[in-house]
């Protein structure tokens, strides 16, 4: 099966829209197709963001973001962060998401990262272990936070 993995573009959105509907986030409400659109013009003005999808005879069966980020510290070695991965859910457990993060894992090679992170909603197990399959690693804790809470470390 042939699986192919290229940055995403706005005649794309359509269909990734519909894969992150398809996670259980959100109520299920995916953005609208404005909205998409939008914030895929957004992403792209950001230096080294962008939106890949893998995708078999022009069907998307699954997308990534990866942001590559400059830093102060590690001797200036940018880390790489992969946001929304998502594998259509008629096409799991055929190696995409080992594919789509390959493929991430090359890009952050060759931009010279020093790491690569995600996270992932702790209720989300089956994704852990297949995380963890391929190689990552559990390290530290990610912690959140709403910020349009009242704050109570506000002085």
């Amino acid at each position: 099966m042939k699986i192919d993995i290229r940055e995403a573009e706005e005649p794309d959105l359509e269909q990734i829209i519909v894969l992150y509907g398809q996670i259980g986030m959100d109520n299920g409400q995916p953005l609208s197709i404005d909205e998409g659109k939008r914030i895929f013009q957004r992403i792209k003005s950001y230096p080294d963001y962008r939106l890949y999808m893998a995708h078999h005879n022009g069907i998307v069966v699954g997308a990534f973001a990866l942001l590559i980020m400059d830093n102060f510290a590690h001797l200036a070695a940018p880390s790489a962060i992969i946001e929304d991965v998502v594998v259509h859910k008629d096409w799991r457990r055929r190696r995409i998401g080992w594919r789509m993060m390959a493929f991430a894992m090359d890009i952050s090679k060759s931009k010279g990262c020093y790491k690569m992170v995600l996270s992932s909603n702790q209720s989300r197990e089956g994704a852990h272990l297949f995380y963890e399959s391929i190689g990552f690693q559990r390290h530290g804790y990610s912690f959140t936070v709403d910020p349009t809470l009242s704050a109570s470390y506000a002085v």
